[in-house]
């Protein structure tokens, strides 16, 4: 048995140990776990009573996991079914949900997991990048959410909303410095500014020192850091009881390093010898240069008509620009720290110019009625942006890319009785894509893609017993048609991917148990997706590509539990099985161009057959564990311990299988310790992340050399936070 499968085995043993430590150790007490609210179906919900699968995370969790300077890319596999990785550094996160996702590192590519910010879609991959910060809660909603939010999430939602301004005087400073002169410091003042006006200001800073050595240029320290800040501006007004209007505006500014492309790091074993985490060997990519400026704001108006019929307007706009670089091969030719096989060398910068997304929603919702709850809206969306490719050998490549949609959506919810209810909607979307190429190597001409879909669901919630729903629910998920122009700077041409769906079934249950001392959600899925949009890269040709898949079937399970052992403990344990296959008996991929790798896939002559295999970048299990504890001393003080694993099981990269771009069970160990007043007013603690600084492979390129690149190294650090 190798290490990884006993480490498997012990957490999943683990898992079980605490639910039957659970049903027989927690009593009966005054403290209950806390009742959560979720806004998936746009309206205030308590967690149990909606019938989608959903985890959730809250501020306080967030802060702990981005405290050693970490972005939106720490949240990979510390929720069920939820993964994500880039290969651009702290901009253009990749998500995926059930396995579903897109593996595409184009600037203009689409994703079939959405991203929303206080309602506002993040829908270009680099506004997905947004740092997180004054945030309240985070939920992730899997399967299709095809009525309430429409198009490009056939996968699922990652759904974030930050804290609003109220009528309480409050100062908040969170701030840490670790190893690698990791710095983090978050603040936010709300104040009411009348009886009926209140204001909140939030800011936000990340640092790390360069700490990565350049052998081939003999430069110390010479890449690996950042620097990012963020801020946002809310004014809420109250004019009565009926009405509010919000206004948000925020802005972001990021420089320091791209991804770090590693030469040859990826053999049939894992990772090669020639894997250093201090040192690479760049004679290219001017180490590795990443700088993004990002301005946005929205208006949110809600209002409550006699009769209880509610109002609520969105409106919102981004912007962005900046720039990426790398050298992409991870090395050299001459250097005595590289002696191996790189086959030619590959320095690209790629950057987005000028990115403008306008939206709009409004909805009626009618929520007062006993027995029937029904909403009803339109939406708008609008983008345009410029990306600039530039490969140094040959003059810079610049495409405009223009989005626009519009759909019409509507839900309602039946209270049979009291313990049965009927949910079910229906969303309308046409969309238009864009290309126009303004310079390129060779002329191009312009590229236009249509389509208009309607997707639905429909479920089932049926009140089991007192503290148990039952619910079954069945939904179809849309992804617009895509243009993949990135090959026009290397003397192609752009690709076309139609519309994918995706029909999803799934049934779960929703308990709390032991005198709300524990709480157990669980789902079983099974999805069908007809032309999965896959970006296919490689062969000998090099060739970048957008191509659709026939169908994909994927089936799991998730589970989602809480147990508070006693007043002082409470375990948090999350767990996902999911199994994808493509179905395609046509489809063939180019494998490595080089011929670098050893394919485990039947091949002929038009390529790798990967009809059954995975999908890229598609864990087979998650499980994430946090265990907290937090006792009083000394009077009206408290000491606290949390310790967080997360683990992500077998992993395929690519479309194809090979040897060297397949990863066994990874896993990352974090801790908290410290000590705080029980009102919260202050807190003083000693952290770290990746605390046995695991060596983990995120991701590779194929195409050249086995280039790869990997997690972040241990952080270990202090933190201290104020509130007054």
């Amino acid at each position: 048995m190798t290490g990884n499968q006993t480490l498997r085995r012990a957490f999943l043993g683990g898992a079980a140990s605490v639910m039957l430590v659970a049903g027989g150790a927690l009593a009966p007490a005054n403290a209950a776990i806390e009742e959560i609210i979720v806004t998936a179906q746009k309206r205030a919900q308590n967690l149990q009573d909606v019938p989608i699968s959903i985890s959730t995370l809250n501020g306080d969790e967030l802060e702990d996991i981005f405290m050693a300077g970490e972005d939106i890319l720490a949240l990979a596999a510390r929720i069920p079914s939820f993964y994500a990785e880039s290969s651009n550094g702290r901009v253009a996160p990749r998500f995926y949900i059930r396995g579903l996702g897109n593996t595409d590192f184009d600037l203009a590519a689409s994703q079939p997991v959405s991203m929303y910010i206080d309602e506002v879609v993040m829908e270009s991959v680099v506004l997905k990048s947004t740092p997180l910060f004054d945030v309240q809660q985070v939920e992730v909603l899997r399967g299709p959410q095809g009525s309430l939010f429409g198009r490009n999430t056939s996968a699922g939602i990652i759904k974030f909303a930050t804290n609003r301004p109220s009528q309480e005087t409050e100062l908040v400073v969170n701030s840490s410095v670790g190893t690698f002169g990791s710095t983090t410091i978050q603040a936010a003042a709300n104040m009411p500014l009348t009886s009926s006006i209140s204001g909140r200001i939030s800011v936000h800073k990340q640092d790390r020192d360069d700490w990565i050595d350049n052998s081939f240029t003999g430069e110390q320290n010479a890449t690996g850091g950042f620097r990012e800040s963020a801020a946002r501006a809310q004014l809420l007004w109250e004019p009565s009881e009926a009405t509010s209007v919000l206004l948000n505006v925020h802005s972001r500014e990021l420089e320091g390093t791209a991804a770090i492309f590693r030469a040859n790091i990826l053999g049939p074993n894992g990772l090669t010898k020639y894997f250093d985490r201090d040192v690479v060997a760049f004679d290219e990519g001017a180490n590795n240069p990443q700088a993004y400026d990002g301005f946005g704001y929205s208006l949110r108006y809600e209002h409550e008509f006699d009769g209880g019929v509610e109002m609520t307007y969105i409106g919102a706009r981004e912007e962005t620009d900046g720039f990426s670089r790398g050298d992409i091969d991870g090395g050299n030719l001459v250097d005595s720290y590289a002696p191996y096989f790189i086959p030619f060398p590959s320095d690209t910068q790629d950057g987005i110019d000028e990115l403008e997304q306008t939206t709009h929603e409004i909805r009626l919702a009618q929520g007062s009625n006993d027995n029937i709850n029904w909403q009803v809206g339109a939406y708008h969306f609008d983008s345009e942006f410029q990306i600039t490719t530039n490969p140094f050998f040959v003059a810079a490549s610049t495409l405009t890319h223009t989005n626009t949609a519009w759909a019409l959506f509507g839900q309602m919810t039946f209270n049979v009785d009291d313990d049965f209810t009927l949910a079910g909607g229906l969303r309308y979307t046409d969309e238009e894509k864009g290309l126009t190429v303004q310079a390129s190597p060779i002329p191009q001409a312009p590229v236009n893609i249509s389509d208009e879909q309607v997707s639905w669901d429909f479920s089932v919630d049926w009140a089991y017993t007192e503290n148990t729903n039952l619910y079954a629910r069945a939904s179809s998920g849309y992804r617009g048609p895509s243009i993949q122009g990135r090959d026009v700077a290397f003397f192609g041409s752009p690709s076309t991917a139609k519309g994918e769906t995706n029909v999803s079934l799934e049934a779960g249950s929703k308990s709390d148990l032991f005198n709300d001392r524990a709480r157990l959600n669980m789902a079983l899925y099974r999805y069908a997706v007809d032309d999965l949009q896959v970006s296919a890269v490689g062969g000998v040709d090099n060739l970048i590509q957008l191509v659709n898949v026939d169908k994909v079937e994927g089936y799991g399970f998730e589970a989602d539990a809480e147990f508070m052992l006693s007043d002082y403990f409470t375990i948090s344990v999350g767990y996902s099985y999911n199994h994808t296959e493509i179905s395609d008996k046509s489809l063939r991929v180019g494998t490595c161009g080089t011929g670098q790798c050893t394919v485990t896939d039947p091949v002929d002559i038009l390529g790798a057959i990967v009809d059954g295999n995975p999908l890229p970048q598609a864990p087979e299990q998650i499980f994430n564990l946090v265990a907290d504890f937090n006792r009083p001393v000394y009077g009206d003080h408290e000491f606290f311990m949390t310790a967080d694993l997360s683990y992500q099981g077998d992993t395929n990269l690519f479309l194809y299988e090979a040897r060297e771009f397949s990863v066994d069970g990874q896993y990352e160990l974090g801790f908290k310790t410290g000590f705080a007043k029980d009102d919260g007013s202050w807190e003083i603690a000693f952290f770290g992340r990746n605390i046995t600084d695991e060596e983990n492979i995120k991701g590779a390129i194929d195409f050249n050399n086995n280039t790869g690149f990997v997690n972040d190294p241990r952080v270990i650090g202090l933190s201290i936070s104020g509130r007054y």
